[in-house]
């Protein structure tokens, strides 16, 4: 009876056995390479776990600036008024535009001489009329004269022309004197002295309406560069 009992523990004790060497088993870990010399060990680092909660977010951009305040409506124009005969007119029309000038220059121009001179007779009623005058003319003792024949000084008498003022009013001096109505004329556009009102506006009101209350004669642009 022990006999029978013994085998069968043995005969348990084989089948355990040739089970255990039947199980799969997981393979023995390799030996670490022996590490060179002077080099570091490389280490694998595993990345820590992001933070539950997402990064603070950067702060929004600071907003654009506000735009720079709008230009002025219209822009700063300047132009010329006059000619005014004097200075007491110019300031006059300073005094008029008012507010209506944002800076202003009162300019005088220099009288601007003609290019020549010329003394003559009016013109005669006819040819003969004409021819008689220059007779009494030569019988005074003037020379340099002559007739004009055509043209709207037609039977009018010159009696020469001259470069300077004074040598022509010299010469008419004299003719008048003589008893003989001459007169100067000029050539080439004399021009008296006369002022000038540099100014600058805002461009609200149209220039045509500046030069007109001014009682300007004419108007011309002018570069605010040049305005003093």
């Amino acid at each position: 009876m022990l006999n029978r009992f013994l085998i069968v523990v043995l005969a348990i004790l084989n089948v355990g056995v040739a089970l255990w060497w039947m199980a799969p088993r997981a393979p023995e870990p390799s030996p670490p390479e022996p590490a060179e010399t002077g080099v570091a060990r490389l280490e694998l680092v595993v990345p820590e776990a992001l933070p539950a909660t997402a990064a603070v977010a950067a702060p929004p951009a600071a907003e654009a600036a506000d735009p720079p305040a709008a230009a002025d409506s219209a822009a700063e124009r300047c132009l010329s008024l006059g000619p005014f005969a004097d200075k007491a007119r110019a300031q006059a029309a300073v005094a008029t535009l008012g507010a209506d000038l944002l800076r202003s220059h009162l300019r005088e121009v220099p009288p601007r001489a003609a290019s020549s001179y010329r003394v003559i007779l009016p013109p005669a009623a006819t040819r003969e009329e004409a021819q008689a005058t220059a007779k009494r003319i030569a019988d005074a003792g003037f020379g340099d004269y002559f007739i004009m024949g055509q043209g709207e000084e037609a039977n009018a008498i010159a009696l020469g022309q001259y470069r300077s003022r004074e040598g022509a009013e010299r010469r008419q001096a004299t003719l008048v004197e003589a008893g003989f109505p001459a007169q100067l004329l000029t050539s080439g556009g004399e021009e008296a002295s006369s002022w000038w009102l540099d100014a600058a506006h805002a461009g609200t009101v149209p220039a045509a309406a500046l030069q007109r209350r001014s009682g300007a004669q004419r108007q011309q642009v002018l570069d605010c560069a040049r305005l003093r």
